[in-house]
C-alpha cells in the first residue's frame, strides 16, 4: 500500500479505524437500543433522578478533595527530591491499575467500624462506611491519580523559571505559589479535574464495596444502571445513554483545555 500524504501507510489507517470501530460500535449499538417512544419517562422516574442528582453531588465534591489534595501532591513530586520518592508516586498512582473493588475493600478496612480508623471516628461520632461520605471518599481514591498525572506533566513542562524570578525579588513561597505557580498552572488544574470529575462519576467497585446501594444515599447513577439491568432493561439502556453523553462532553471540554494549554504554550516559545 502506498503511503498517504500524511506519510502514514494506508495499512496503518485500516488498522486504526478498526480500533475506533471497536470503540464507536458500543455506543451506536446503545443509541440503537434506546426506546426513544419512552426515554423522558425512564431518565426521570424517581430512583434515575436520585441516583443522577447523587452522583454529580458527590463527584463534585471529590473533584474538590481532588484539586485540594492533587496540585500540592503534584507540586512535591514534580518540584522535590527526597529517598522515596519514587514509590510514592507509584503508590499515588497506583488507584490508575487497581481494581477498584480492590479499592473499595482498602477503604473500608481503612475507614470502616472495625478498619485501622474505624474505632477512633466511632469514639467521635463518625460513622462515614455505607454513606454518602464514603461515596466522596471512593470517588475521590479512584480519581485523584487523574489529576496528579496530569497536572505533575504539566509542572514539569512549565518549569520553574518564573517562580525564580518572583523569589529573587523577594516574594516569598507562599505568595509565589499563590501569584505565580497557580495562573501558570490554572488550565492545567482545570483539565484535570475534569478528568478527575468525569472518573468519579462513572465510579462503581469502590462505591459499591465501601458505600452499598441505598436509593437517595449511596446509590449513584452507574449503580442504579446495575440495579435497573436485571428489574428494566430498558431504563438501564436510557440511564447508561445519559452517562455517554455527559462523558463525551466533559472529554470534549477537557480537549479544548488542553488545545488552550498547548496554544499559549507555542505562543510562549515563539515569544
Amino acid at each position: 500500500m502506498r503511503d498517504l500524504g500524511s506519510g502514514v501507510p494506508r495499512w496503518i489507517v485500516v488498522v486504526a479505524m478498526v480500533g475506533a470501530a471497536f470503540v464507536l460500535l458500543p455506543l451506536v449499538a446503545i443509541v440503537l437500543r434506546v426506546d426513544w417512544a419512552d426515554f423522558g419517562a425512564l431518565v426521570t422516574s424517581e430512583s434515575s433522578v436520585a441516583a443522577l442528582g447523587l452522583s454529580l453531588r458527590t463527584s463534585s465534591l471529590a473533584t474538590a478533595l481532588c484539586i485540594v489534595f492533587g496540585v500540592p501532591l503534584a507540586l512535591v513530586l514534580a518540584r522535590t527530591r527526597f529517598p522515596g520518592q519514587r514509590l510514592l508516586r507509584s503508590l499515588v498512582l497506583l488507584p490508575l491499575v487497581l481494581p477498584p473493588v480492590v479499592g473499595g475493600i482498602a477503604l473500608l478496612y481503612t475507614f470502616g467500624r472495625l478498619g485501622l480508623l474505624g474505632p477512633a471516628l466511632a469514639d467521635a461520632g463518625i460513622d462515614i462506611a455505607f454513606s454518602t461520605t464514603a461515596v466522596v471518599l471512593a470517588q475521590t481514591f479512584v480519581a485523584l491519580p487523574f489529576l496528579v498525572l496530569s497536572l505533575e506533566g504539566a509542572i514539569r513542562t512549565t518549569g520553574s523559571r518564573y517562580e525564580a524570578v518572583a523569589a529573587t525579588l523577594g516574594a516569598r513561597p507562599t505568595t509565589v505559589f499563590r501569584t505565580v505557580t497557580l495562573p501558570l498552572l490554572a488550565p492545567a488544574v482545570v483539565s484535570g479535574a475534569i478528568l478527575s470529575f468525569a472518573r468519579a462519576l462513572g465510579e462503581f467497585g469502590a462505591t459499591l464495596t465501601f458505600a452499598g446501594s441505598l436509593q437517595g444515599v449511596t446509590r449513584t447513577l452507574p449503580l442504579e444502571i446495575y440495579l435497573q439491568r436485571e428489574t428494566d432493561p430498558d431504563a438501564a439502556v436510557a440511564l447508561s445513554l445519559v452517562l455517554v453523553v455527559v462523558a463525551v462532553l466533559v472529554v470534549g471540554v477537557a480537549g479544548a483545555q488542553g488545545s488552550i494549554r498547548r496554544g499559549r504554550t507555542v505562543a510562549g516559545v515563539v515569544r
